[in-house]
């Protein structure tokens, strides 16, 4: 038996275990969907080097890992969040230790009449079905999807009615505290014709324990709606992060999205985006900032399926040590898109000769009227730039750090949210120069 079919039975075993703990409280048509998706995955198989998707991420570390359901929290639990929240950030926060909701930890700021925002587990126990629609991942296709369908047990559910504008940002806080615990959370998030919010997803670990988030979210923005989404994961270095998101919008929506990857010893970031309507404004910002052995793995597919829609997508990556990277972005534009505007920019900078990045930006084009660019770059500092702020009486490690921190700035600095970019700019910069002393 390979290794990766060994690690398809583990998780069968682990599934009709989990079925068994929920004693009778998942819906029948819930149980079947189950079901299906724990097929799928045992048809799947995780995915090896062999499938193009994965070519240059191993999940060998991932597969030798007994990861594990947790289905009661320990008496260890956490009873105070508050040094893993944003400092100054004035939000209606829902909190997840281990997977699991914590509404003693929850609340916050009040939202306007308009908004629902729940845990899922709460509605999925009452109605037995909770969508906006119909799902945006495709069944069959992804490993780490059909295993989230199987292991499904809480995450968020948003739904912002037509028109409602809500100032505050709702915020969700993951936080892995088990070890060897592998965690599915779920988000489904609908913003309604001429709505406007804010969501805070973080990921963070309360330990160093080894663990697994496996996480899938589905945006579905309506016409003239508006969705800032931030996406930080700073989990430790032991860390398995898998995440999904699928984001479909509708004419005249607006989308700025930004991925910061901070943490975690294996990333993967799948992002999908379907610009459905006309007239769509889609941006895709991304951080990642790796060191030691970490590894980081950036796909997006950015969909243009109707005329007039501008896309604009910049990622940026720092890599430290013996830390590897990948980011593979594709363009796709149909026939039916024409007028498309389409940017999109992948820069990566090496602290280390023995950092490794491979990047890959595709444009795939079916129309003949657009404005599609794309491009990549793999560089270290410049020499002449260390050597003009040297000559003005800096010193070599802090002009490093100068040049390192202006190049992460431009995609921090993009954060519409200032709490949250006030935090990031000190944690990315005391990063920095915890990497450029270690290069010294």
């Amino acid at each position: 038996m390979t290794q990766t079919a060994g690690r398809t039975a583990w998780y069968v075993e682990r599934f009709d275990e989990f079925v068994r703990s929920l004693n009778g409280s998942s819906s029948a048509r819930l149980l079947t969907q189950r079901k299906e998706a724990m097929d799928a995955f045992v048809e799947l198989g995780f995915p090896t080097a062999r499938d193009e998707e994965w070519r240059y991420t191993s999940l060998a570390t991932l597969l030798r890992q007994d990861f594990g359901v947790v289905e009661k929290l320990g008496e260890e639990v956490l009873s105070d969040v508050d040094a893993w929240r944003v400092p100054n950030l004035q939000s209606h926060v829902l909190v997840f230790i281990d997977g699991q909701y914590q509404p003693a930890l929850s609340g916050g700021a009040s939202l306007p009449e308009g908004v629902r925002v729940s845990n899922l587990a709460s509605l999925l126990h009452r109605d037995g079905e909770v969508r906006d629609g119909t799902s945006l991942a495709p069944r069959g296709k992804d490993a780490f999807v059909e295993l989230n369908n199987a292991f499904l047990r809480d995450g968020v559910h948003v739904h912002v009615d037509k028109g409602v504008r809500v100032d505050v940002p709702i915020e969700v806080l993951f936080i892995a505290a088990s070890p060897n615990a592998a965690v599915h959370p779920r988000l489904w998030v609908r913003v309604e014709d001429g709505a406007e919010a804010t969501l805070v997803e973080r990921y963070v670990s309360a330990s160093d324990h080894v663990h697994l988030t496996n996480s899938l979210a589905e945006f579905s923005l309506g016409e003239n709606a508006h969705l800032d989404h931030y996406r930080v994961q700073d989990e430790n270095r032991a860390a398995f992060h898998i995440a999904n998101l699928y984001v479909r919008e509708e004419r005249h929506s607006v989308l700025r999205s930004t991925c910061c990857t901070l943490g975690g010893g294996l990333t993967r970031n799948h992002v999908h985006t379907h610009l459905k309507g006309e007239g769509v404004d889609s941006t895709l910002n991304g951080l990642y900032l790796v060191e030691g052995q970490q590894h980081v793995d950036n796909h997006t597919l950015i969909e243009h399926a109707q005329p007039h829609c501008q896309s604009h997508e910049f990622y940026k990556g720092i890599l430290a040590d013996d830390s590897t990277g990948v980011f593979r972005g594709q363009i796709l534009v149909h026939q039916a898109a024409q007028k498309t505007d389409a940017y999109q920019a992948n820069r990566n900078l090496l602290l280390s000769d023995r950092a490794e990045i491979n990047t890959k930006p595709q444009l795939e084009i079916y129309a003949d009227d657009v404005k599609c660019s794309h491009g990549a770059t793999i560089g270290q500092l410049d020499e002449d730039a260390i050597f003009y702020l040297r000559s003005r009486g800096i010193g070599s490690a802090a002009a490093r750090q100068v040049l390192t921190r202006a190049f992460a700035g431009e995609v921090v600095e993009r954060i519409r949210l200032e709490p949250l970019r006030v935090q990031l700019e000190d944690s990315v910069g005391k990063r920095l120069e915890q990497a450029i002393a270690n290069r010294a």
